[in-house]
């Protein structure tokens, strides 16, 4: 299910907690509202209202980090890949098939990390970014360095690989799935008794009904917020893949 979708559910509970309370409040005879019972009232909804703020913060705190430690994994990947292609670069014009392969692996790399840390991916999948790195990784152990500088160019290249390979595999070890559904329906449940807690004491009128409807939507932005940067891959906030696809100009130019 999208964020938004997801959302959208979340403000219709919470909106329609300002209902509830309405409803319960026509109901209810007039000394039930007043004196203790609405004090009583008012410190479960204050209880409510802090656990429900403080876990809503840290999981937009949580979530940020998520997004932030992904893209910056993106980066170093990049960062490896064009420190790989400059080092075979130098090494000499022997490495022009090695060049090439890597270049055919970093698009298919780019395809397979956005996919399986996609919305919709099935986290049970074994780690498969070998299959791009390990042919490049072959072929320059394969190359007969002819002095002391390409020895030691190829060393860095093989470090590079390496470095490359870590990076895959830490974007696969760190990709999580999207917040627990029984997280999500107790946190919106909290939401919805603190609305039908406002609107139990408060006159029902259109002045009200709007501010409400304004808050709702302003805790759904909130769980919008959180699932979107939870998933790095996919949605509004999507990570570009544009950076790692053209990190390596074409061969020959």
């Amino acid at each position: 299910m999208s964020p938004l979708l997801m959302s959208l559910i979340a403000f219709v509970f919470i909106f329609g907690g300002t209902f509830v309370g309405m409803y319960v409040r026509n109901r209810l005879p007039e000394h039930h509202l007043r004196g203790d019972t609405k004090d009583v009232v008012r410190l479960g909804t204050g209880l409510i209202g802090t656990i429900a703020a403080l876990v809503l913060g840290l999981l937009i705190a949580s979530a940020n980090s998520t997004y932030e430690g992904q893209s910056t994994q993106v980066k170093q990947l990049v960062v490896s890949v064009v420190l790989l292609d400059r080092t075979l670069t130098l090494y000499g014009p022997e490495t022009g098939s090695i060049r090439g392969l890597l270049r055919q692996g970093i698009i298919g790399m780019a395809d397979q990390i956005w996919r399986e840390n996609g919305a919709d991916s099935a986290r049970a999948t074994p780690f498969a970014g070998i299959a791009q790195a390990q042919p490049v990784y072959d072929e320059i152990l394969k190359l007969s360095p002819r002095d002391e500088v390409q020895r030691s160019l190829q060393t860095k290249a093989l470090d590079a690989a390496v470095d490359l390979t870590k990076a895959r595999l830490s974007l696969f070890a760190k990709a999580g799935g999207p917040i627990p559904m029984p997280f999500l329906v107790v946190l919106v449940s909290w939401l919805t008794i603190i609305f039908a807690s406002y609107s139990l004491f408060a006159e029902a009128n259109a002045t009200t009904i709007a501010a409400l409807g304004i808050f709702a939507l302003s805790a759904s932005a909130s769980l919008f917020l959180i699932l979107e940067l939870s998933q790095p891959f996919s949605g509004l906030m999507m990570i570009s893949s544009e950076p790692l696809r053209s990190a390596l100009a074409p061969l020959g130019s």
